[in-house]
C-alpha cells in the first residue's frame, strides 16, 4: 500500500519516484521506484531458420549488445502493436504470423518494466526507419547457433535470452507438425 509519492525525476521514457509504502509484513519504508510504459520484443524467424539480431551500441553498457528487435510502448499501445512496430522499423521486417511468448519484469526491485514476448514468422520485406540515436547492425544467424550464443552468456541481454528460449520451447512442442497455429 502506497502512502506517499514524490516524482524526483521526470524524462521523456522514464520517471524516478520515491514512495513511502507499507509492506504485507506492516513495515514502512522508502521505496525508489524506476516507472517505465514498457516494451516488446520480437524472435522473428525466417524460412530458412535464421533469427534477425541486432547488434546496437547502448551507451548505458558502453558495449555493443545483441539483442532482438525492441522497444518502449508509446501512447498505451497494445504490446503487440509495438512489436509489430519494431520489427518494421530495426528489422525492416512485417510478420504475417505472431505468437505471444509471455512476459518478462526486468528488475522488480526498482522498475515498473514489462516487457512482452512475441514469435513472428512469415516474414516479408519493408523499409526501416532506425531513430537519429540508434546506431544498430542487422543481423540474421541460424536459431541454433542464436540460443547456444544466449545459453553460454555470448548474448547477454535478458530480454533476448528469454525470449530465444522461449521460441525454443515453442517451436519444439510443434516440431513433429506441419504447421502450427500462430495468433
Amino acid at each position: 500500500m502506497t502512502e506517499k509519492n514524490k516524482t524526483l525525476f521526470q524524462g521523456r521514457i522514464i520517471s524516478l519516484d520515491i514512495e513511502q509504502v507499507e509492506l504485507p509484513n506492516g513495515v514502512l519504508c522508502d521505496m525508489e521506484i524506476v516507472r517505465h510504459p514498457g516494451g516488446a520484443a520480437v524472435v522473428a524467424i525466417d524460412e530458412e531458420q535464421r533469427v534477425c539480431l541486432l547488434k546496437q551500441y547502448r551507451h548505458a553498457s558502453k558495449a555493443w549488445i545483441w539483442e532482438l528487435p525492441a522497444g518502449k510502448i508509446d501512447n498505451n499501445e497494445e504490446p503487440r502493436m509495438t512489436a509489430q512496430r519494431e520489427l518494421q522499423e530495426e528489422a525492416g521486417r512485417k510478420a504475417a504470423q505472431w505468437q505471444s511468448l509471455g512476459h518478462m519484469i526486468s528488475s522488480p526491485g526498482v522498475f515498473t518494466e514489462i516487457v512482452h514476448c512475441y514469435l513472428a514468422t512469415e516474414l516479408s520485406v519493408c523499409d526501416t526507419d532506425h531513430e537519429t540515436e540508434e546506431l544498430i547492425e542487422i543481423h540474421w544467424i541460424l536459431f541454433e547457433e542464436a540460443l547456444e550464443s544466449a545459453l553460454d552468456n555470448r548474448i547477454s541481454d535478458a530480454k533476448t535470452v528469454i525470449g530465444l528460449c522461449r521460441a525454443q520451447a515453442f517451436l519444439s512442442k510443434y516440431k513433429n507438425c506441419q504447421t502450427y497455429e500462430i495468433k
